[in-house]
């Protein structure tokens, strides 16, 4: 029987437990637990402000201000720390005026969005918990995040931590690929084979 499937399933095994070992080389341990994963200490140096974790009852709202100081676009986030499928969140942007940015509604983990500020304002969050159970949150303001020292600089999480991970993400899925085909040509070549036997 042909060598070239078990090869090439072999390379794309070695592949995927390769980059698998990289990505939990490049997490801290103190981050590999979902519960203390936070987007702040991932994305760090890259926001202007992050608060204290809130907590907001079944039914009730919190309110969160933000200051902008300049006109540059906004970049704001919530997370939900401990994440359960059926959280649900709406947040209702607006500003001291009542001039209202948009509502948005959150039922993932993390929610980013980007708002186009035309002058120095103060906006405020009405986050409004809509799920069964009590949510604790975090929300992380940026201003003009696409210069952002987070990205120019060679020794922030971002160059350190994410980019490698994107390509360890990368080269797992060509790992899967490689394995799946290999995978297919052990079966043709069996396929083959027992044919083969059978013209015999």
């Amino acid at each position: 029987m042909k060598k070239r499937g078990p090869i090439i399933a072999i390379v794309g095994v070695i592949m995927v437990m390769a980059s698998l070992s990289i990505a939990m080389s490049i997490v801290p341990s103190t981050m590999i637990d979902s519960n203390s994963l936070q987007a702040s200490s991932l994305f760090e140096g890259m926001f202007d402000e992050v608060s204290n974790e809130i907590q907001i009852m079944p039914g009730k709202s919190e309110y969160v201000s933000y200051s902008t100081l300049s006109n540059v676009p906004l970049l704001w986030g919530i997370q939900i720390n401990d994440y359960q499928p059926d959280d649900l969140l709406s947040i209702k942007i607006s500003n001291i005026f009542g001039d209202e940015y948009g509502t948005f509604t959150q039922d993932s983990p993390i929610l980013f969005d980007m708002l186009e500020i035309k002058q120095s304002d103060t906006l405020n969050l009405e986050i409004q918990n809509l799920g069964p159970r009590n949510v604790h949150i975090v929300t992380m303001f940026s201003e003009d995040p696409e210069n952002s020292d987070a990205f120019s600089n060679p020794n922030s999480p971002i160059a350190t931590m994410i980019l490698p991970l994107a390509i360890s993400g990368f080269f797992l899925i060509l790992g899967a690929i490689v394995t799946i085909v290999g995978i297919i040509v052990i079966l043709v070549d069996w396929k083959n084979n027992q044919n083969n036997k059978r013209n015999y």
